[in-house]
């Protein structure tokens, strides 16, 4: 009843009656024009803008197949001119008027064979350079060196290129040369600034082939030179045409879009089909400095709209490169782009006409389905609205039978009331189980606690007892022959005599030192095995005066390695300990992180005060740490260093020094730990109580 109140207080403060900023009508009325007027124009727009960037990407893959094509046919032109000379070359009238020696039927016989193929010259170049016969008569060769072509001719038998001639050795080779590679320069828009009025260089298929050079490369007979021959491409139209028909057949474009080509010299046009508005082809145009730097200066291929001339063009532009390895031209191929721009801005406007007229139709429907489903369902919301006001007899009024939306309105009473109490029944339910469960569940960590203890302790004492038995047992049996063998070196002593004895004194020292290194490791075992009976008289020490004592006993270790001691003395307590037995314990660390660290390092000894609780109470005491920064322990180790004899020293090690030590701090009420890990050092703590 009080959360009833509650409400209706609530819903007083809100203006009974009045209508929510958002109500169910107009969320309903978005609902039903949302796929029509928000999803579908987005879907719509996100298709065609995919379709609009496919279709670029089409016409892209397109003009680069043209390219491809067009390149293809320049290759294989190239191909062809080097191959038609080597031909010639290796002919049997060649080789004959060769042998024959007459140098006026060798040029008449290389001024046929220029005309019948198509070339602009022909010579022959004597293996010593100069012209031995050449066609047109009367050319002579202009400029430093040899062609790269010639060259590798000679090592390869043929070579062939597109060069780059001057105006001078056009006009060397024939005057009609010369005249037919000029282009005057039309000054273009959007073209590199230029003070030249007119290009006189030649873009020159360049072919040579040697003679008598095999196809590995060696000399099947005496060179009788090079046979080099060249066809001009400035206003070669023939050329271009023919490239033009292959890359753009009819019917391969759409209506009102045409195909051009385009041979650069530099950014020139020296060879094209574009036309001006004069109709004219478009020779001595330039490119565009945008297309010039990404081609002739980057080296890459342009595949991109571009303005060419007076339109815009889906183009494709590749550098063209010489013999020397330069970039002299390009080969463009290119259709307009107009007739395409037409037929996707008319798909768009196509689209865009469908879905408004679609949205005509279907818009009124689905507001009336709407209305539909929001009327019943706002004569449900203010029922609701007089029960919280207090009214209980307000209803719906709607019949069970009309529809599902009449039917929930006639049923929401009931439903409420059982929900909330079976709501109210699981919640005491659940509470209830969570409370056992969570006492069951501490009780379970308990148990298992106390066993994981004892079964340790248990496991452990056993182990300790049975080594015991075994240490005591064998430390006996070892003492006995060790008695034996040290009175027998007495009485050798004493029979060899005086003089034997000082001859045979080092070999007396080491069995001494070996005798009294077995008497030691039998001390430690009867030390672990009845620690009881070795137990020292404990008094109160100083852990910094104890560890000053320790140093110079592991001094001479430390000098076997770059070890620098970091000490840290706080402790203001003392501790209960046998001095000799602490000595034992912090020497035997002491020597273990010196032996850590071959490489040397750094031993850090620190001593402080710290307290710790047990059985509820709080126990003073004294912290001494040994830290080393050597190679570490591994974890799977970690946990049984303090073993009986378990150790990671291999063959120089018994095993008993942490055990003993674990032992000597245990029995002053002490705890020993270590915490390491591989490569970054191993840290033994000792905490004892405080005197």
């Amino acid at each position: 009843m009080t959360g009833a109140g509650g409400a209706g207080e609530r819903t007083k403060r809100k203006r009974p009656g009045a209508r929510p900023k958002l109500s169910l009508r107009y969320r309903l009325i978005a609902l039903a024009l949302l796929p029509m007027l928000v999803v579908a124009p987005i879907l719509i727009g996100g298709t065609m803008y995919r379709w609009w960037g496919k279709f670029d990407s089409l016409l892209i893959t397109k003009v680069n197949g043209d390219l491809t094509i067009a390149h293809q046919y320049l290759a294989q032109l190239v191909e062809d001119t080097g191959g038609r000379i080597q031909a010639l070359g290796d002919s049997a009238q060649f080789a004959r008027l060769l042998d024959q020696g007459d140098p006026a039927a060798l040029e008449a016989w290389l001024a046929r064979s220029r005309e019948a193929l198509g070339l602009d010259f022909l010579y022959l170049r004597a293996p010593g350079g100069g012209l031995r016969a050449a066609s047109p008569a009367g050319m002579r060769l202009h400029g430093p060196g040899e062609w790269p072509i010639v060259e590798e001719a000679r090592r390869s038998g043929v070579a062939t290129a597109i060069d780059l001639f001057t105006g001078e050795q056009l006009a060397a080779i024939d005057d009609g040369l010369a005249r037919r590679a000029r282009v005057e320069l039309v000054p273009t828009k959007a073209a590199v600034p230029t003070d030249r009025t007119a290009e006189t260089r030649g873009m020159v298929i360049h072919a040579a082939a040697a003679p008598g050079v095999g196809e590995a490369g060696e000399l099947e007979q005496p060179p009788p030179g090079t046979l080099v021959g060249g066809l001009l491409l400035n206003r070669n139209l023939g050329f271009i045409d023919t490239i033009n028909a292959l890359v753009y057949r009819q019917a391969s474009l759409p209506e009102g879009s045409e195909g051009t080509a385009t041979l650069f010299l530099d950014d020139v046009r020296v060879s094209t089909n574009v036309r001006l508005f004069t109709k004219d082809r478009a020779l001595g145009t330039r490119v565009s400095a945008e297309v010039r730097q990404h081609v002739l200066g980057k080296g890459r291929v342009w595949l991109d709209r571009a303005f060419v001339v007076n339109d815009w063009y889906i183009s494709a532009y590749e550098p063209i490169v010489d013999s020397h390895g330069d970039r002299i031209g390009m080969l463009y191929v290119g259709f307009l782009e107009t007739p395409f721009r037409t037929a996707k801005n008319g798909t768009v406007l196509a689209v865009v006409v469908a879905f408004l007229l679609a949205t005509a139709v279907t818009v009124p429907v689905f507001l009336r389905w709407a209305r539909n489903i929001f009327k019943p369902l706002e004569r449900m919301n203010a029922t609701i609205a007089k029960v919280d006001e207090g009214d209980l007899g307000a209803r719906t009024g709607a019949s069970r039978g009309e529809d599902e939306i009449a039917r929930v309105s006639g049923h929401l009473d009931d439903l409420l009331d059982r929900l909330q109490e079976r709501d109210r029944e699981l919640r005491d339910w659940a509470e209830e189980l969570n409370v056992r469960v969570e006492e069951r569940t501490r009780e379970l960590r308990e148990a298992n606690a106390r066993l994981e203890a004892a079964t340790q302790q248990l496991v452990m004492s056993e182990k300790l007892a049975a080594i015991g038995e075994i240490t005591a047992g064998v430390a006996h049996e070892i003492n006995n022959p060790i008695a034996v063998i040290q009175g027998n070196l007495d009485v050798a002593r004493e029979q060899i005599g005086a003089e034997a004895n000082a001859t045979a004194r080092n070999e007396f020292r080491l069995i001494d030192q070996q005798i009294h290194r077995i008497q030691i490791i039998v001390t430690k075992l009867l030390r672990f095995a009845r620690p009881e009976e070795y137990a020292g008289y404990a008094e109160s020490q100083s852990p910094a005066e104890v560890i000053d004592d320790c140093l110079p006993l592991v001094a001479h270790l430390m000098e076997k390695a770059d070890i620098e001691v970091v000490r840290d003395d706080r402790a203001a307590r003392r501790v209960v300990m046998n001095r000799v037995e602490l000595q034992q314990v912090l020497i035997n660390l002491m020597s273990n992180a010196i032996q850590a660290m071959p490489e040397g390092g750094a031993l850090y000894l620190r001593s402080f005060d710290r307290d710790r609780d047990r059985d509820r109470d709080r126990e003073t005491g004294v912290v001494v740490e040994v830290r080393d920064t050597g190679r570490g322990i591994a974890p799977d180790m970690l946990t049984r260093i303090f073993d009986p004899f378990f150790t990671t020293k291999g063959r120089d090690g018994t095993g008993l020094g942490l055990s003993i030590s674990q032992t000597l701090i245990g029995r002053a009420g002490g705890r020993i730990d270590a915490v390491s890990a591989p490569g970054e050092g191993t840290t033994f703590t000792i905490w004892l109580p405080a005197a």
